[in-house]
């Protein structure tokens, strides 16, 4: 067996881990800091572990593609793979400490008014206490309670909220942390009575502009929007009207419906938008890389042993 391992971020005691697993099963590994520096040898893989789309696409011999990114939206085009047949998994439930942290962070910016005082600074300016709000008491809704929005509701449980309510397919959720959870098709019943909406949601034909026009004036005056899943689920042109005719007194989005933003997008402008360009997960948190190789040992020995995949994904649900 023949693993090439795709990534300029690994450490030395990550390929030492991977190399002691593949050992154990008497397989090759070679690490490449990009898809092009992988060496003839090399050239047909069964394993790949990084961003191998290009070689993916070409070789037929490919029996397992694991990528390091929680989403996989850009894997579910047809022609992605030449076989078919290769296993995919991701690495979804790496990113929920580092993404959890960074949706309470630009929660209490946006309800603090932060940005509005460090602007003021930026001036020498000594600016005056304003009007603030407070995740104590807030009515949170999670739209997405998988590893993300559970590890969020476990942190935003201790602002002591009012409640918290998860929103998902099922209705169902096995973290307690949620005051209830309902189903997707209670999202209009709940979002009148939401005043800080989280979203992170994977990219899905059923998620794909979940957040219309009429979703977002449901939510009460002065709510706020986070969203860290993916940019297609909300109308992005809507939000902007709502922020801009102040019913929604913040939307934190660090995803977008395209990426990087255009320059001339008018959300660069909108009153009360908080962006960033999609650093809330990625690779940059220690404890995420660590979290993220250590899932694909843990496969990397399902694989070798021809047991089912534990990160592997639904092509059918997209996730």
């Amino acid at each position: 067996m023949k693993i090439l391992v795709i990534s300029s971020m690994l450490k030395d005691r990550h390929k030492e881990q991977i190399l002691g697993i593949a050992k154990k099963y008497n397989a090759e590994v070679c690490f490449a800091g990009a898809e092009g520096e992988a060496p003839e040898a090399f050239a047909e893989p069964d394993v790949i572990y990084g961003f191998g789309m290009q070689m993916a696409k070409t070789q037929k011999s490919l029996k397992w593609l694991c990528v390091p990114s929680a989403g996989v939206d850009y894997l579910m085009k047809p022609g992605v793979f030449a076989n078919e047949a290769c296993l995919l998994s991701n690495s979804s439930g790496a990113y929920g400490v580092s993404i959890a942290e960074h949706m309470i962070a630009t929660s209490l910016m946006m309800m603090r008014r932060l940005t509005e005082f460090y602007e003021e600074t930026l001036d020498s300016h000594w600016g005056k206490p304003r009007a603030q709000r407070s995740l104590w008491g807030s009515r949170i809704t999670v739209l997405g309670t998988g590893d993300i929005g559970q590890c969020f509701a476990r942190r935003a449980k201790a602002f002591e909220p009012a409640k918290i309510t998860g929103i998902n397919r099922s209705g169902n959720c096995p973290d307690p942390v949620f005051d209830k959870v309902m189903s997707v098709d209670a999202l209009d019943e709940i979002l009148p009575e939401t005043d800080l909406l989280a979203m992170s949601l994977p990219d899905t034909p059923m998620t794909r502009g979940i957040l219309t026009r009429e979703r977002l004036w449901s939510l009460p005056e002065g709510a706020f929007v986070v969203n860290v899943g993916r940019g297609s689920a909300i109308d992005e042109e809507a939000l902007a009207d709502c922020l801009e005719a102040d019913h929604l007194a913040g939307a934190a989005l660090d995803v977008f419906q395209k990426e990087p933003l255009p320059k001339e997008s008018r959300l660069w402008k909108t009153k009360g938008m908080l962006i960033t360009p999609h650093v809330a997960g990625n690779l940059t948190l220690e404890y995420t890389l660590d979290k993220n190789v250590a899932m694909f040992c843990e496969d990397l020995v399902n694989f070798a042993e021809g047991k089912p995949l534990k990160y592997g994904v639904d092509r059918k649900k997209g996730y």
